[in-house]
């Protein structure tokens, strides 16, 4: 298959599971009724809550998170394939919290893991504190899987401003990268559409970047304008500021045209570090 229709769902996930994952699931199935076979959901897609109490109250392990059945469920119903853009689970080994991305395919098997290898640890002038680290374990391994489409990479938000990461995923194959997001406002506005683009043409890849948008527990605001982007530079498809989907068809054979006309990925060199 050399092209695929592919939705980002952009929600506004609130702090109580069950109706994140109905409203999640509306969105799905019209996506899949509009005719997305691959359909990418945001980061954090089950849960936005501030706290740790209160998170690790609500989610639990890989074995008993009470998000990741549904979606396998959604995934054999529509028969689509998924990525559930991240999900918190809690570590058996020592209690921490990965910031998870699952990769469903259409019989609801879960093909592919990948763990936010990098941490939104900021203070911002208007406020607002993160520190991802207090919760969360970084993963340490760059995930590509396999597609009846070709190759994909995945990644997670803050992620994005880490160049070196895509072009690793793109030299090992990847085509189109997954950047499942919950941007906040300050940094959306200023970052969002620049670095997603700029993603696409350094490797030549689809991204498609499903995100959280509006306000959410405890006063957080996230961005989201999902984007889908070719592997050009170009903008696809882009939501607005509210919950629902937006759809593109990706032809894989632009990816190849692309890294024809600029060959960077053959080019790199090694030089001394200053």
């Amino acid at each position: 298959m050399t092209t695929v229709v592919t939705a980002c769902v952009q929600v506004n996930a609130g702090p109580e599971i069950g109706p994140n994952l109905e409203a999640a699931a509306e969105q799905i199935r019209r996506a899949r009724d509009a005719g997305a076979a691959f359909i990418t959901l945001p980061e954090n897609v089950s849960l936005m809550i501030q706290g740790r109490a209160r998170l690790m109250a609500r989610i639990g392990s890989e074995a008993v998170h009470p998000a990741l059945p549904v979606f396998r469920d959604l995934a054999r119903e529509t028969g689509a394939w998924l990525l559930v853009g991240s999900l918190g689970i809690v570590l058996e080994e020592d209690g921490r919290v990965a910031n998870r991305s699952f990769l469903i395919d259409a019989e609801g098997t879960i093909v592919a893991r990948y763990d936010k290898i990098h941490m939104f640890d900021v203070d911002l002038p208007g406020g607002e504190t993160y520190r991802e680290s207090a919760v969360f374990r970084p993963g340490d391994r760059a995930v590509v899987a396999a597609t009846p489409w070709g190759r994909l990479g995945l990644t997670v938000c803050y992620d994005l401003r880490f160049g070196a990461l895509f072009r690793a995923l793109a030299q090992a194959g990847a085509g189109i990268i997954t950047v499942p997001a919950a941007f906040t406002v300050p940094t959306g506005r200023a970052h969002w559409h620049v670095l997603l683009r700029a993603r696409a043409i350094e490797t030549g890849c689809f991204i498609v970047a499903p995100a959280q948008c509006g306000s959410h527990d405890e006063g957080r605001r996230t961005y989201g304008h999902s984007l889908i982007v070719g592997p050009w530079g170009e903008v696809l498809a882009e939501a607005g500021d509210q919950p629902g989907f937006i759809t593109a068809a990706l032809d894989l054979d632009r990816v190849a045209e692309c890294r024809a006309m600029v060959p960077s990925l053959r080019h790199d060199r090694a030089f001394e570090h200053p």
